[in-house]
């Protein structure tokens, strides 16, 4: 018993200053070692978490040859080049393609006399990027995608003319004159404000104007908000009502049906309805003119 006791005795005594002698040799280290210049880490700005500018880039709509291919689309949820939300309640969506609409109705091909033509109705279609149906036309070497109107089917002869006789031509649904050769009266949609820029009135689905009066090398149609609007008789319309008139009537049904159409509920926060939610009886506009405006390419 004694020889284990003094056995156990000296070896504490050892571990003892192997421990002594490591902090001593750690406390030279720490004293020979060269004082080193303190660190200061500078406050930065942290990563900006909106969109990049090339991520919404819309190539698709600077595109200069024309084509009747399904165009694909990038999603941009409401927001602009910047990234920036500028329009709430977008998002989200079953993927669309996009369908180049040549919204100007009389355009001549390339090395041909400047007179009218025929175009044969290909096909008649839904389109995901807007209310109205639109329709496949050939003619000629060429094809392209208009806006469909009522009573519209496959394998249709429509006719776009640019020339105003001294009688009003005989009106059929679909095709294309200017103001001028048409008689008052007539339902029309597809309306240029100036010739040769394209429609940019009349067309949603289901709607049309009517053309009221000619005056003076003018024509004043009526939009279908029941405000009058005045351009030059040369502007090119199309005849008849726009597809798809029951756009309306379509029942969503449930809440999922708005996502897959890209449109995200409201915030659902209650706001107390103010002077603009009842019922109001006010004069109608006057009329716009679009007649002795300067041109576009003018400075």
């Amino acid at each position: 018993m004694m020889a284990v006791s003094c056995l156990s005795r000296a070896l504490r005594s050892l571990t003892v200053s192997q421990s002594a002698l490591l902090t001593s040799q750690a406390l030279a280290r720490t004293t020979l070692r060269p004082p080193q210049p303190s660190v200061t880490v500078e406050q930065c700005r942290g990563f900006i978490t909106s969109a990049s500018l090339e991520q919404y880039r819309s190539d698709w709509k600077n595109r200069e040859k024309y084509t009747v291919r399904p165009i694909g689309m990038k999603k941009t949820g409401g927001r602009d080049h910047t990234g920036k939300v500028r329009t709430h309640g977008i998002g989200g969506g079953h993927k669309q393609k996009y369908r180049w609409i040549d919204f100007q109705r009389l355009r001549y091909e390339p090395e041909k006399k400047e007179e009218p033509f025929d175009e044969k109705v290909v096909l008649v279609r839904y389109d995901p990027c807007r209310s109205a149906n639109i329709a496949l036309i050939s003619g000629g070497n060429r094809k392209r995608w208009i806006i469909a109107t009522e009573n519209m089917q496959a394998g249709d002869i429509i006719r776009t003319s640019g020339v105003i006789g001294r009688m009003a031509v005989s009106t059929k649904e679909g095709d294309a004159h200017p103001l001028g050769a048409l008689p008052v009266g007539t339902l029309v949609n597809n309306l240029e404000t100036e010739p040769g820029k394209g429609a940019q009135y009349i067309r949603a689905a289901g709607t049309s104007g009517v053309l009221l009066r000619k005056v003076n090398g003018t024509a004043i149609v009526q939009l279908p908000s029941k405000q009058q609007v005045q351009v030059l008789e040369t502007c090119v319309v199309t005849v008849g009502r726009v597809s798809n008139i029951d756009h309306n009537k379509k029942i969503i049904g449930k809440a999922g049906k708005n996502r897959w159409l890209g449109i995200r509920p409201s915030s659902g926060l209650w706001q107390r309805k103010g002077g603009w939610a009842g019922r109001k009886i006010k004069p109608l506009p006057p009329m716009k003119s679009y007649v002795n405006r300067p041109s576009i390419s003018a400075n």
